[in-house]
């Protein structure tokens, strides 16, 4: 409900909404067609609830989305910022009365600072596009999601996703220095730094990646990058036959202090999935396999990747092996990026993204397999093994109530039993719509109140992608 003038209220009207939307957004960037409607109400978690918006934005700058923002909030109207949809918890999925607000086409890197190792950009560049701009100056931007080919970074700061080299490198949140926020009022914020270091006031920065466009909707982002050169990597493959025996090597690999440049888990089903679709040559006989990369220089990064080969057979690897051709480790790694879509083939995915410690991990994916056979699913599984961040994926048979049922129950004990151990019931791709309950259990009924003062200090009317991120106390 809006007020005019003199105080009295003003019952919501649609088309008098969509009217002053139109003198805020420039001609053939308002979106109201169904199929714009249909195509932007979710992202591809498919099994999380959406409902059409009342219109699609495709901003260009950080003004506009201002703009936009404003007359939303003078109609009462919900906005659900979104980047690629690339996402896999609904955290993008539009609500009762909002828009959708896509930042896709704000796609400039902005600046390069090769002397101070920083990039500024707009929040629409896709994240491998931005890391092919800054290895022209000779730099690098680790983080790398599965999804680096489409997902854009302010998807990825918004998530704090992670990705592949984040066992060594970090997530995308340990690069993110400062960035332009639009909040729920409309107004502007510069937020952080481009220094090195700082500790003036709060770090409202971190604040704002991975709340999932609930407290600000980014706009641009100041990154940090590392420099390219002074990497050599080498692969290490080895075929396990079981995933318990898989997640031993990984605990091993904890154990020993090493450090891998990346260490990821595919197991037979994903295997099979992606060959059959690919031809990539793969084993369809394993159980699981891992995959890990060491970057170190000259002979250090040979003894170093001799010795987790030593630890992948202790642990019961078969067919272990190092290697040094790029090519023949990135066919291996592009048939892990490729898992997902592959599983999409074969029916509805629902996507784990619990994280548990790593001496856990083999304890884990026994109980991932105990959930599959308890509830008569199947599930299989994708992991960035070396930092314990697991990604079972329930298949159901499509149009089947009774196995998508299943499927939520087995999802729920996954859930269940990564708290159990220890774990976070969201490693990389938040909480979203699908992992409320868990996101309940995990924070507890203090920091839930702490959550909500926040969410009242930032967006009182609650206008900014509300019921996402944290469950109501």
């Amino acid at each position: 409900m809006t007020t005019i003038a003199g105080g009295l209220p003003q019952l919501f009207t649609e088309d008098v909404f969509l009217r002053d939307l139109r003198h805020a957004v420039p001609a053939g960037r308002l979106l109201t067609d169904a199929d714009a409607l249909g195509r932007y109400a979710h992202d591809d978690a498919a099994w999380a609830p959406f409902v059409p918006p009342l219109a699609v934005v495709l901003a260009t700058s950080t003004e506009e989305v201002a703009a936009v923002v404003r007359v939303a909030g003078e109609h009462d109207v919900r906005i659900v910022a979104r980047g690629a949809g690339t996402g896999l918890s609904g955290g993008a999925n539009a609500v009762d009365r909002s828009i959708v607000l896509s930042l896709e086409a704000m796609r400039t890197v902005l600046r390069i600072d090769a002397d101070e190792r920083v990039v500024d950009c707009e929040a629409g560049v896709v994240n491998d596009d931005l890391r092919a701009a800054v290895a022209v100056e000779g730099l690098w931007y680790p983080p790398d999601p599965a999804s680096s080919q489409w997902s854009t970074i302010g998807g990825n700061a918004a998530t704090n996703a992670g990705g592949i080299c984040c066992v060594k490198y970090g997530v995308t949140g340990d690069y993110v220095l400062g960035m332009t926020v639009v909040l729920a009022d409309g107004s502007i914020a510069r937020l952080g730094r481009r220094t090195a270091k700082g500790t003036v006031g709060y770090d409202l920065t971190a604040l704002m990646v991975g709340s999932e466009g609930t407290l600000g909707i980014i706009t641009e982002l100041t990154l940090k990058l590392l420099p390219l050169a002074g990497r050599e990597e080498r692969g290490v493959i080895g075929v396990f036959p079981s995933l318990r025996a898989a997640g031993e090597a990984v605990a091993a690999v904890s154990r020993a202090g090493i450090l891998p440049a990346a260490l990821e888990l595919i197991d037979r089903t994903c295997l099979r999935a992606v060959d059959e679709w690919q031809g990539l040559g793969l084993p369809h006989d394993a159980e699981a396999m891992l995959l890990a990369k060491v970057d170190q220089v000259g002979e250090a990064g040979a003894a170093l990747a001799e010795r987790m080969a030593t630890l992948f057979r202790e642990a019961g690897g078969t067919d272990v092996r190092t290697a040094e051709d790029p090519d023949a480790v990135d066919v291996l790694f592009r048939a892990r990026r490729l898992a997902y879509p592959a599983l999409e083939r074969l029916g509805p995915v629902l996507t784990e993204d619990v994280c548990v410690p790593r001496t856990q991990v083999p304890e884990m994916l026994t109980r991932i397999q105990a959930a599959a056979a308890e509830h008569d699913v199947v599930i299989a599984n994708i992991a960035h093994a070396g930092d314990g961040n697991l990604h079972p994926l329930i298949i159901a048979t499509p149009d089947d109530p009774a196995a998508e049922a299943r499927a939520q129950e087995a999802f729920a004990r996954i859930i269940d039993d990564c708290l159990a151990l220890g774990g976070t019931v969201a490693g990389e791709h938040g909480v979203g719509l699908l992992k409320l309950h868990g996101a309940h259990d995990e924070l507890g009924p203090r920091v839930l109140e702490m959550h909500e003062s926040i969410k009242s200090a930032l967006d009182p009317r609650r206008l900014l992608n509300p019921g996402k991120a944290f469950p109501k106390h």
